[in-house]
């Protein structure tokens, strides 16, 4: 790969104005993407996925919102880029598949009108070629008799047929990075291996991805690098293999020991983290994770910074000693699940 990045997140920070005072809904992020790679980004709700790839692409446009750092694309920062420029952007170069599909498309225009809309925003191409070019991208995603349901409307489609069609046109315009918000969710299990079916076909073409999701079993079987987030901030970050099979922050154990196991003794209830998400208005200055971690100490009032090679964490426990301390808090998670 290249070794420039894609994508270059520098020191993002995203703050909200409230009644109360301000809220940082993301602090700090630092990420990149090379080209061609699939970036997983995992974490529970509230973690500052959704919120940290709206502002990359400058969709917060609230006057209340505040956004800060550095996103380099192509080497072009795209938080300082004209208006103009940014529209030009979006859609061709770097298109964003939102999180419901249910609402992603205008109720009141057919699917190809709108696919067809995408294309002629970014391409002096007549409508007729566009309306070619929408039929065959449906048909491309696996819309069956793609030609005539080009006309119907988003209530005809059913929840997947949408999710294709949203995918389609976020491929309308060949773009190098495409972003995906839970492309999978609410989706039944069918659908949804035909959407990853899809979305692995898109990188094969020389697509980047950022892949947003709750689902780490997604995350095994597509992404290249992995980035586990907890209160706007970076916990972990590395290689799909390294993450998995050698993960170092608390917050991934918990994440990945959460997972259903297929084999091992049956348990009464899943292992889950103890206590709650933080709240965006509440983050501890230290890390932010050590109001839930069994294995908080006095350093944890301090904020760890995200450290080491191609793998990196940011907590304060001594690295040579992550396995073993992990296998301690699973035997008590399994005791607890299993009583």
């Amino acid at each position: 790969m290249p070794d420039q990045p894609l994508l270059d997140v520098r020191d993002l920070s995203v703050r909200f104005r409230t009644r109360q005072g301000p809220v940082t809904a993301v602090d700090g992020l630092s990420f990149s993407v090379a080209p061609g790679e699939v970036l997983g980004v995992v974490g529970e709700s509230g973690s500052g996925k959704s919120v940290s790839m709206l502002a990359v692409l400058r969709l917060l446009t609230h006057p209340d919102v505040m956004v800060s750092g550095h996103v380099l694309f192509r080497g072009r920062d795209l938080l300082a880029l004209p208006d103009k420029e940014m529209r030009a952007v979006r859609g061709r170069e770097i298109a964003m598949v939102f999180q419901d599909p249910m609402t992603a498309l205008t109720p009141v225009y057919t699917v190809g009108w709108q696919i067809a809309e995408q294309i002629r925003a970014h391409e002096q191409v007549s409508r007729k070629e566009a309306r070619t070019r929408a039929v065959r991208l449906l048909s491309d995603v696996g819309i069956p008799d793609a030609a005539s349901r080009v006309h119907a409307y988003p209530h005809e489609f059913s929840g997947g047929m949408r999710q294709r069609a949203v995918i389609a046109m976020a491929l309308s315009c060949g773009p190098a990075l495409l972003i995906a918000d839970e492309p999978t969710t609410a989706l039944d299990v069918t659908v949804q291996a035909q959407i990853l079916d899809l979305m692995r076909e898109l990188n094969t073409r020389g697509s980047a991805m950022v892949l947003i999701t709750h689902d780490m079993g997604v995350v095994s079987q597509i992404a290249d690098r992995v980035l586990v987030m907890y209160g706007g901030r970076a916990a972990e970050e590395g290689p799909r293999r390294a993450v998995f099979h050698g993960p170092r922050h608390p917050y991934t154990w918990g994440l990945l020991d959460s997972v259903p196991r297929v084999g091992g003794p049956r348990l009464r209830r899943l292992p889950t983290i103890a206590g709650m998400p933080v709240s965006p208005g509440a983050v501890p200055e230290g890390c932010a994770f050590a109001p839930r971690c069994r294995l908080r100490h006095e350093r944890c009032e301090e904020r760890p910074a995200l450290a080491g090679g191609t793998h990196r964490d940011a907590c304060w426990l001594p690295p040579d000693d992550r396995q073993s301390l992990r296998l301690t808090t699973r035997t008590g998670i399994d005791t607890e699940a299993a009583s």
